[in-house]
């Protein structure tokens, strides 16, 4: 499965990503995409560069001087004031900018900016989605009514630049599955239009909320809402990486010079593994009828049981019994305690920890001459299979009046 690895060591901000994400396909092709969908008075520009003897990207926003379409990154770049810092949009960890003006814009305002870019109705959806949790985050942390936040233009022409950029390299890679790390969100406090906060900001800490994140000793704000909107939006999970054979290496350098390499680093190549943590709730029992077992199955089902489960075994006094098994997500276990002891008679439940090991499942449609049949597809650790799904078979075997047999050698397996 293709997947794209995102290792988030020091932080996450829009610009950093993009960075990286550009080395993963055609950079230049990318930059003159961004500076031809019609960002209102905005250049976009890629610097490869040379940080710790580690040769990366570095992505520029350039604003109000659309007349200049090249520049030294280092010249043009200025320390955002902080009325900008006010919405949390930007800092020194993200782009640089040249602005003359400050005006407000609404989340409507944003989104008819994001509808009038040429480009894919996928990455216009994308992109006002993304910015729809950087307007949640900004109404939870200000008390506001998300019809009442209003952002800066200059704070909102550059993150439009960096999420719409983001969006549209993921539409150019086109994973099937995004990983990211737990995200170190840095140290300190900021220094903003209200006075003093922590790191992360109050905007970043919602964004992040049920997401793993973790703190170090450098005193910076390492992840910006940009970046943490961008990650809780396109990231499937957030965990270590998996066994993976990595094709390309994407470095993103952000403009913050840190004690350490600043950059997001970005893996694309074929996830080798497919693997979660589930619990095994175990009971013995000696006194259900089967009906009574069977129903009790079929409650667990419904309640989310991964799987459910009996083995036949002998208790003491060898009175035949059964092991009540039930497989689970780790979340899900008081619930599926309650379960077990409201719709069986055991009085003791055993708990076992696995690592549960799976090859990548998804489903297709296949046309055969009989119609269509849904394909179960299995994939991973070098290996693919597929089969029919039986329902389809029979479905299919009764309206024609054939065997089973008959609508499986219809199915042009591979």
């Amino acid at each position: 499965m293709k997947t794209l690895y995102l290792e988030c060591s020091m932080g996450a901000a829009g610009d950093m990503l993009a960075a990286a994400l550009s080395e993963l396909c055609d950079r230049n092709a990318f930059i003159e995409k961004m500076n031809t969908i019609g960002l209102p008075d905005t250049v976009i520009s890629a610097q490869t560069v040379s940080e710790c003897g580690i040769q990366g990207t570095k992505m520029t926003v350039l604003l109000n001087c659309v007349e200049e379409k090249s520049f030294d990154a280092d010249k043009h770049s200025h320390e955002k004031n902080d009325s900008e810092h006010e919405h949390h949009h930007n800092h020194d960890h993200e782009s640089s900018h040249v602005h003359k003006h400050h005006l407000h814009t609404s989340i409507s305002d944003i989104e008819s900016i994001i509808n009038s870019l040429d480009i894919s109705e996928k990455v216009k959806k994308d992109a006002a989605a993304v910015y729809k949790i950087l307007a949640e985050a900004e109404s939870a942390a200000h008390g506001k009514p998300i019809c009442d936040i209003h952002f800066h233009e200059v704070g909102t022409l550059d993150a439009i630049a960096d999420i719409v950029g983001v969006c549209l390299l993921m539409e150019m890679i086109s994973p099937e599955k995004i990983i990211a790390s737990p995200i170190n969100v840095g140290s300190g406090h900021i220094h903003c239009a209200h006075g003093i906060l922590p790191v992360p900001a109050p905007a970043t800490a919602f964004i992040l909320r049920d997401i793993p994140m973790y703190s170090c000793n450098i005193k910076s704000e390492l992840c910006t809402p940009t970046g943490a909107a961008l990650l809780r939006y396109f990231v499937d999970k957030f965990e270590e990486m998996h066994i993976m054979k990595s094709e390309k290496i994407g470095y993103g350098f952000g403009k913050k010079k840190l004690e350490r390499l600043n950059c997001i680093r970005a893996f694309i190549g074929e996830d080798q593994t497919y693997s979660d943590r589930i619990l095994e709730l175990k009971a013995n029992i000696d006194d259900m009828t089967p009906e009574d077992i069977g129903f009790a199955s079929e409650k667990l089902f419904d309640e989310g049981a991964l799987d459910v489960f009996t083995i036949p075994i002998y208790m003491k006094k060898n009175r035949p019994a059964v092991l009540f098994t039930v497989l689970c997500h780790e979340e899900q276990r008081e619930k599926m305690i309650y379960n077990i002891f409201k719709y069986t008679t055991t009085i003791g439940i055993r708990q076992s920890d696995c690592d549960r090991f799976m090859l990548e499942r998804r489903e297709s449609v296949c046309e055969t001459e009989y119609g269509e049949l849904h394909i179960k597809i299995a994939s991973g650790y070098g290996i693919k299979r597929s089969k029919p799904e039986y329902d389809d078979i029979a479905k299919l075997a009764e309206k024609h009046g054939v065997s089973p047999l008959e609508i499986r050698s219809s199915y042009p397996q591979k």
